[in-house]
Formats: structure tokens, sequence, C-alpha cells
């Protein structure tokens, strides 16, 4: 039986003939209920009747052996309905998602890091389960905790086997290179901070099945976690999630545990259990940002060109793998950014601390990478006491220097037009001499400018993850139901799609009916990440529709009689020649015809390939770029900064929603520029971490976004076959607050002699800054300040 052939798409080339809402700043579909307060997350469904609630046990030491976990006084307390421990789950105690088994859903035996999860109280209301908990008598045998990325290194504790991307001899490059120089850079995490907690609602249904309603960025993991824990197929488990109030990756991997303690409620009760964090149990036990001590050596010469670079990740990964293999491996993947290095080696060791596991966060791993290289221009710029920009500008990818150190073409490199673009929107360099003017004027007032790039890969570096599916029915009446495996999580994913499928059939996006995902529709769904949602599922969207569209093709050439080539669809009508007929109408029409009217789609991303063991391949399908300039101003008394003025060229191919795709470029960097200066995580000597609450933790406010916020988009079509030549802005644009740390970096180089390295770590909070001028000014700043 031959099979049908494959339905091919032009990605560029809408064959309606007409887009109405691709490239369009259509408002997000749920804009109106977020300013209302009307849009359902996890907690505001209403609750099944019988619902009871779950709250989790921690550890109170780092590590040790569990020597006492004593219950009763739980068990008795007003409104606990059951208890459960370890002992308790029926099927596979481990979460990790990539099968380490080295994640325990709940601690057995000893425990790995302040806060791990001992036992589950399930109460009729969450108050007394939250009460409840505080009544276990635990007593842990404790073992010095490995708690930084450096004592795990000597102890050789690592979470997976060291990785390297290497071209030439970096060693010997920079022995021979006319100058040198080394240093230290300390890299700090973050915490995800999603406005929605970590929650689930797992309702027990007739066979043993289990509908688990979830905040999640991979339904399909949760579908699978939960399944194992309660050992059955996954076809008796479906996950479900309509939106999040924020994911940022800390609901990528980490979402499963509590969905599956959730389930272990329902399952022990039989009733409905619902799970909601608290805030500072979500921060206390979920994993952030990775952390890293990063050591760097750069040999180059006296114009600036880097000659060659060894830079040495030490990543704290925390007590399990978690996504630790991945997130590493982009660091080091992006330890280049937009930099052509004849001579490289970029290293890496994922170190296992007894500290919670760190995961996926926007950017995976390429932030801490860019952040390493751009460092050392700073340090080179400064050294050589040239313009930071014209050392960028001279060490960017080109013509004859256009390989990756891992054996990818740079075959779509804009960075030297965007960069020049920013450079020039920005007023670049008569603002330079403007801040030399205000710096030799101001005694303890210090401005500083930087323009950074951004090369981001996109795509999975796992490469069967690069998949998507989708499922579209078109009703009788001409409404359309959209459905695929992409989640929504504020970044408008789910409006995108709908605007694809919308000019698939040349209707309004009001026709268009978007619906939550869930693993009952589209099966074995690959995580919305590595900012490929729009890429991967609005071309199995489109796929789909596609698929219907070209049997009504069909049908409309019979019933207004032309042929099946002149058949258009636009303005919600379906016309051929001078005939035409409302969309709804041909719709019902094919309905009692007997034409099929739904379909599925399926998209890979073609191309890509990666050999991890020889570090060779095409791991990304292009690359996305972007620049920003921004201007700080930094108190040296007391360490204090503001950011000025941004400025941002940012490329997004042909934008598919021009007004998503610069909220998210502002978020991005907002995001990212909080990372950098205020964002600060700090453990103490037994390894309970301190900032736990937004008392302690500081994310940026909208009083830290700059006065002058400048966005541009730059136009220029993707020259890969992305879904209408757009790009994808998920992560990139996070990448763009570098410029503030470099910025920062700039203010305080101008203090300093050449000759002195600039120790500034990240985040460059107040007494960072004040440190940095403190090693750079030594006794001289404190005779000033007398």
């Amino acid at each position: 039986m031959s099979q049908a052939p494959e339905l091919i798409v032009d990605p560029h080339v809408n064959a309606t003939g007409e887009l109405r809402s691709v490239h369009k700043p259509v408002p997000h579909d749920s804009a109106e209920r977020h300013v209302a307060g009307t849009a359902l997350y996890v907690d505001d469904v209403f609750e099944p009747a019988g619902c009871l609630h779950v709250a989790v046990g921690g550890s109170p030491s780092a590590a040790g052996r569990i020597a006492r976990l004593d219950l009763e006084r739980v068990r008795a307390a007003p409104g606990v309905v059951a208890v459960a421990t370890a002992a308790d789950i029926p099927g596979h105690n481990d979460i990790s998602p990539i099968g380490a088994g080295d994640d325990p859903i709940l601690a057995g035996d000893e425990v790995v890091f302040h806060g791990q999860p001992l036992f589950i109280v399930i109460a009729r209301d969450r108050l007394s389960a939250r009460r409840a908990v505080g009544l276990a008598a635990i007593e842990i045998e404790e073992t010095a905790p490995l708690l930084t990325a450096e004592a795990a290194a000597d102890a050789n504790a690592m979470v997976s086997p060291d990785f390297d991307i290497v071209r030439g001899d970096a060693a010997a490059g920079i022995a021979a290179a006319p100058r040198r120089l080394s240093g230290k850079l300390m890299i700090g995490g973050q915490e995800h901070f999603y406005l929605e907690g970590q929650a689930a609602l797992a309702v027990p249904e007739e066979g043993g099945d289990m509908y688990v309603l979830t905040s999640t960025q991979h339904p399909s993991e949760v579908q699978k976690a939960v399944a194992e824990m309660l050992r059955q197929p996954l076809s008796t488990v479906t996950a479900e999630v309509r939106r999040m109030g924020g994911g940022f990756g800390g609901k990528e991997s980490q979402a499963g545990q509590w969905a599956v303690l959730a389930a272990l409620g329902a399952r022990i009760t039989g009733k409905p259990c619902k799970l909601r964090l608290d805030r500072d149990d979500d921060m206390i036990m979920t994993g952030k940002r990775h952390d890293f001590a990063t050591f760097w050596k750069v040999g180059f010469d006296d114009e600036g060109t880097l000659l060659a670079l060894e830079l040495d990740f030490l990543a704290r990964c925390g007590h399990s793998a978690d996504l630790s293999v991945g997130v590493v491996d982009r660091t080091v993947f992006h330890a280049d950014n937009a930099y052509y290095l004849k001579d490289i080696a970029a290293r890496s060791r994922r170190l296992r601390t007894n500290t919670v596991s760190n995961t996926a966060f926007r950017g995976f791993g390429g932030p801490q990478g860019i952040l390493a290289i751009e460092h050392v221009i700073d340090q080179v710029a400064h050294a050589l006491g040239q313009d930071p920009f014209d050392v960028r500008m001279r060490n960017l990818y080109g013509p004859g220097r256009d390989v990756t150190p891992y054996g990818m073409e740079v075959f779509d490199n804009i960075a030297p037009e965007v960069m020049a673009s920013v450079a020039e929107r920005s007023g670049y360099r008569a603002r330079r001499q403007e801040i030399a003017r205000f710096n030799n004027e101001n005694a303890f007032l210090k401005k500083g400018i930087a323009i950074t790039p951004v090369k981001f890969g996109i795509s999975f570096t796992t490469t069967h993850l690069n998949q998507a599916g989708a499922l579209v029915h078109v009703y009788s009446d001409g409404s359309i139901h959209l459905n695929h495996g992409g989640t929504e999580m504020g970044q408008g994913l789910y409006v995108k799609v709908a605007q694809v499928v919308a000019d698939e059939f040349g209707v309004d996006v009001a026709y268009v009916k978007i619906t939550a995902t869930t693993t009952a529709k589209v099966p074995n769904t690959s995580p919305t990440a590595a900012s490929s949602g729009t890429d991967l599922n609005a071309m199995a969207a489109r796929l789909a529709a596609a698929q219907i569209r070209t049997r009504l093709t069909a049908f409309a050439a019979e019933i207004l009689e032309g042929p099946p080539e002149d058949v258009r669809f636009r303005d919600n009508h379906v016309i051929l020649g001078n005939r035409s007929m409302p969309f709804a109408e041909l719709v019902n029409k094919a309905y009692y015809a007997r034409i099929s009217l739904s379909s599925t789609g399926f998209y890979k991303t073609p191309k890509i390939h990666w050999d991890r063991e020889t570090a060779r391949g095409r791991p990304f399908f292009y690359f996305a770029y972007g620049a920003a300039c921004s201007e700080v101003t930094i108190d040296t008394l007391t360490g204090e900064l503001r950011v000025d003025r941004v400025d941002i060229v940012h490329d997004v191919g042909k934008s598919l929603n021009p007004a998503i795709d610069i909220g998210q470029i502002e978020g991005g960097f907002v995001q990212g520029m909080g990372w950098l200066t205020t964002e600060e995580l700090v453990w103490d000597e037994r390894g309970r971490l301190r900032t736990h609450a937004p008392s302690t933790y500081k994310i940026p406010t909208s009083s830290d976004v700059p006065a002058e916020f400048h966005v541009h988009l730059f136009d220029c079509e993707n020259r890969e076959g992305a879904i209408y030549g757009s790009k994808a802005v998920g992560e990139p644009p996070l990448m763009l607050a570098i410029s503030v740390h470099s910025a920062i970096f700039d203010a305080i180089a101008g203090m300093a002699r050449p000759e002195a390295p600039i120790p500034l770590r990240a985040p460059a909070t107040p007494e960072a800054i004040l440190n940095a001028i403190d090693a750079v000014r030594g006794d001289a700043v404190q005779e000033a300040y007398r």
C-alpha cells in the first residue's frame, strides 16, 4: 500500500495569497483577561468536590543520613487526612528528566540539599496541611556539605563527565601572542521568580486513570513522571496546561515533582488533590540558573585582535544532573558569542553540590558563555586603552572567518550590520565623548557606556526534541479549533500560532479557538523551550491546516466551477474568479458532502545534526542576532547603580507579531539586567538559602527600567526556512543586558590604570561595584573620600 505524498508548504509564502494576521501586531489572546484578572491559572480553577490540599515537608539539613522521621504528630493534626513518604510511592521514586536516577521524588535514606522533600501532608485545607508539616520530628546525621563549584571540583564530585569544545592549540597560541591576560570571573545564578508559583491539581478518574492540571512547560514530561510514579502506562495519564504565570525554564523539568506529589495524594486518598508551593518553599525547593566560577586566559595583539582563548567553566549543578548536561553544553557552544577565534578551548565541568539542583533558565547556559567572552573583551580593551566597541567590531565573524569552533558555518552573519545600526541609532560616538567630559567633572558619580552583540543558536541541542505536533478541527459553522504541543507562559506563542492558522484559511483570528495544551490531543510533545516554540508548533499547525485547506480547495473548485489552482481563501471568503462564498458556508457544505475537516500536522526541524563525541556538527537551524547600547551611572561612594538609557536593535527576522516580539525583547532585557545587577543568591555555611523571599532577593521593579528605552527590530528575513521568515525571540534578548555589565565595567575602567585588571563579578551589586573600585584604586580611593 503506497503512502500519501507528504504535503510540502513553502515556509515563506502563504497559499491563500494574502497575509492578514501574520506580521501584524495582533493583541495577546489573553491580554484582556490578564488586565482584568480573569485569566485562569491552576489555583483559579474551581476545585472539584472533596478536593484536598497537599503541603511538602523538607529537610532541615543539606547533607546526611535520615536518622529519624517521626510523623505521628503530623498525622494527628487537625484536618489531616493522610501523610505519605517515599515508602508510599507505588512505582518509580525518581523525577530526573534524563533518567539519571539521582533525583528522588521524596528522599528515602539520605538528604542531599536543604529543603529536599521528605514527606507530604494531605489535608482538608491548605492552611491545615502547611501547619501540620511543621509538627514533624526530623533528625539528620549531618555530614559536611559541598556548597561551591570550586569545592566540588577539588572533591571531583560531578553529575556528568566533562565536555569541551576545542579548535587549534589555545595554550600555544596564548604563549606566542604579543600580549596576554588572565583572570577569574564569578557568574551568579538567578531565581526564576515566575509570578505564578509551582502548582498542580490531580483528579483521579475511573479505572485508575489520572488527570493532572499543571503549570508546566513540558506536559509530556509531567505525564511520564506521573505514570512512572503510579506504575502504569502513559495512556492512563492526561497532563493539561492552559497557561502559566511565567516559566522562564523553571517549569521545564521541575514542574514535574509537584504534579507527581499531587497525583500521589490523589492515588492514596481517592480524592482530587491540589498542591501550590508557598513562595519561600518554591525558592528553597526549586533550581536556579547555574552559577559558574570561570577562569580565562587570552592572547591578543596590539590592535585588540583575539589570537587565542582558554575558558574553563566550573558549573555548580546542585545535587542532581537534572538538565545540566544540555545547559552547560550550551555554555561552551556560546563561548565564542559573535567572535571568530582561530584557537580556542572552551572547557566545562558539571559539579555536584549539596544545593538544590540547578535547571533550565532563559538562555539555557548561553548567557554565561556570552558573558564570559564579553568580560574578556572588556579586559582586553581596557589593557590597550581602546574603545571596547572597536575591539568588538574587529573580532566579529566575517568572510573567511565564518566557522564556529564546533564546525558550523555562520552562514547568516548579520552581527556587523546590527552592531553598526545600534551604534548609529544610539549616537554612541558622541555620547562616549560626553561621558568622558561628565566623568572629568564629577568626583564621585561616574558614567559608563557599552555596546555588546548577541549571536544565539536556535534549536534544541538534544536533536530529537526538535519536533512538534498539532491538531486542527474546522467545525461545520466555520469556527476553528486549534491545539498543539506548545505551552503559553505569557510569551504570546498561542496568538502567533493562531495568526498562522487564520491566514492559512484566509479568515480573521477571531475564527480560531485557542485551546489548552493537553497530552490527550497531541502526544509526545517537546518542551516549550530553546526559543523554538513558534518555529516548531506554528509549522506543525500550519501543516495541519494546510491539509484541510487542500481538501476544501478541491471541493470549492467543484461547487464554484473552476480550476483548483485559482481558488483563493481571503477576507473570510473563498473566491474563484468572480464567484465567492463565505468560508463558513463552504465549510458547512463540505460537512454535508462528507469532506474531512480535521487533520494533524507534524514538523521536525531540517538540516540539524550533532555528534557530541566529536563536538562537531550543525546543532542549530540558524542564529538570532542582536545588539544593545547601555549607559549607566554609578555612585563610587555607595556602589549604587542607575541604568540611564538603553538602545536595542534586535533581529527577529520578519516578525510574526511585532507587538509581541518587542514586548519579549523589553522583558528579556530587564530580566537579564536583574541577573547581572541586583539578583544575588546567598547560601550560608550550612547550605541554607538565605535569599528565599522578595524581602531578601531583589528582582527589577518598574523603577529600575531605564527612563530611555528604545527597541528597534532589524529588518532582515530569516535566511533559513522558518515560519514566514521569522526568527525566535524568547531567549536571545536576555543576553542584550550584558551591555549593562560592560557599561559598569567601563565606568570603573575610567578610574583604573590600564595595567590593573578589573575584578567585576556578576551580579554587579553595589557591594561588587565597590569591591571592584577598591581593587583598582587601592588606598588612593580611601584617601580621596576622607
